[in-house]
C-alpha cells in the first residue's frame, strides 16, 4: 500500500499541481490511516470498504482529535481512493457519499490596530536583523500573506517603485498584492543596506534571510514573533497567521468590499473569506452591548 501511496502522492504533484505543505498534509493523513489497516491486517486495499474507514474515522473521534483533523483526514482518504478508482486500482470507491463531520465554526484570533502597532515597533532597528524583522512583520500585516508565501519571495518579485509584489500562493496559484507606504519604507531599508549585511558576500534570490544568509525557514519566523509578542506584553496565542486575520478583520471593519479582500488573500472560494465578516458582526455587536442604554 506504500506504493499506492506515493503514486498518488505523486500525481497530486505532477499532475494537480499542489503546494508541498499540502501534500505532506495528505501523507501524514494517509500514513496513519495506513498504520491502522495495518493493525487491522488489513495488506489488500481492496480488502478495504465503507465500514473500514467508518471506523477509522470513529476511532479518531474517541482519541480526542479535533474534529478539524478528522475531516482532514476524511478529505485525504476520499481524495486517495477516488484516484485508485480512477486508476482502475479499485473496482468501487467506497466513500462516495461518505460525510466528514462537521466543523464547528471557530472565529480566528486577531489583534488590535493597538496591538499590532505595539508589536512592530518591538525590533530594535540599530541592527541589521532588526530592520529584517520589522520589514517582515510590516509586509505581513499589509498584505496578509500567508507565511509560507512570506518565506518564499525572492527580490525579484518585488516592486518597491510600484508598490505591489507578486506571490505565489496555494496549488501554485500566481497573484499580484499591494503594499502600503509604510511597508514600503522598511523594506528600502532592508533590501538596500541590511540584507547585504546579513549576506555577508554571499549570494541568494531569496528576500527574507536567517543570520547565516541562508533562506528564513517557517519555524524561524514563529521564534521571531513569539519573542516580539512577548517583548510587547502581549498575552494572545500570536502566529504568523494571526497577521494575516489581523490584516482582513482590520480591511473589512474599515469598509474594504469582501471581494477585494479574498482576491488578495488568494482565497479560491469566497465563503472561506465570509468567515472575517462574522468577527466584525461581533465587534459591532459588542460595542453595541457596552453603549446603547437598552442593550
Amino acid at each position: 500500500m506504500r506504493d499506492l501511496l506515493e503514486n498518488f502522492l505523486q500525481y497530486l504533484s505532477v499532475e494537480k499541481g499542489l503546494a508541498k505543505n499540502t501534500i505532506d498534509a495528505y501523507r501524514r493523513d494517509l500514513k496513519s490511516y495506513i498504520y491502522y489497516l495495518k493493525t487491522k491486517k488489513i495488506t489488500n486495499i481492496n480488502s478495504t470498504n465503507r465500514s473500514t474507514i467508518a471506523s477509522y474515522l470513529l476511532l479518531m473521534q474517541k482519541n480526542g482529535k479535533a474534529s478539524s483533523s478528522i475531516s482532514r483526514a476524511c478529505a485525504a482518504i476520499k481524495s486517495f481512493y477516488q484516484f485508485l478508482f480512477m486508476e482502475h486500482i479499485i473496482s468501487e470507491d467506497p466513500t462516495v457519499n461518505l460525510d466528514a463531520p462537521k466543523l464547528e465554526q471557530r472565529l480566528p484570533k486577531v489583534l488590535s490596530v493597538e496591538e499590532i502597532e505595539k508589536l512592530l515597533c518591538q525590533p530594535d532597528m540599530a541592527n541589521p536583523l532588526g530592520i529584517r524583522d520589522r520589514s517582515m512583520l510590516e509586509l505581513l500585516y499589509a498584505t496578509g500573506m500567508r507565511v509560507s508565501e512570506l518565506i518564499s519571495i525572492s527580490v525579484e518579485d518585488v516592486n518597491l517603485e510600484m508598490g505591489f509584489l507578486r506571490c505565489v500562493g496555494k496549488g501554485s496559484k500566481e497573484r499580484i498584492v499591494p503594499i502600503g507606504s509604510i511597508a514600503v519604507k522598511y523594506l528600502k531599508l532592508y533590501t538596500l543596506d541590511a540584507r547585504n549585511k546579513i549576506l555577508n558576500g554571499k549570494k541568494s534570490k531569496i528576500l527574507f534571510l536567517n543570520r547565516q544568509g541562508s533562506a528564513m525557514t517557517r519555524q524561524g519566523f514563529w521564534k521571531i514573533i513569539k519573542k516580539y509578542s512577548q517583548q510587547a506584553g502581549i498575552n494572545k496565542k500570536i502566529t504568523p497567521h494571526t497577521f494575516r486575520h489581523s490584516f482582513a478583520t482590520h480591511l473589512l471593519e474599515n469598509g474594504a468590499d469582501l471581494r477585494v479582500v479574498q482576491e488578495i488573500l488568494g482565497h479560491s472560494d469566497i465563503s472561506t473569506t465570509q468567515i472575517y465578516t462574522h468577527i466584525t458582526r461581533n465587534k459591532i455587536k459588542e460595542v453595541y452591548d457596552n453603549t446603547h442604554p437598552r442593550a
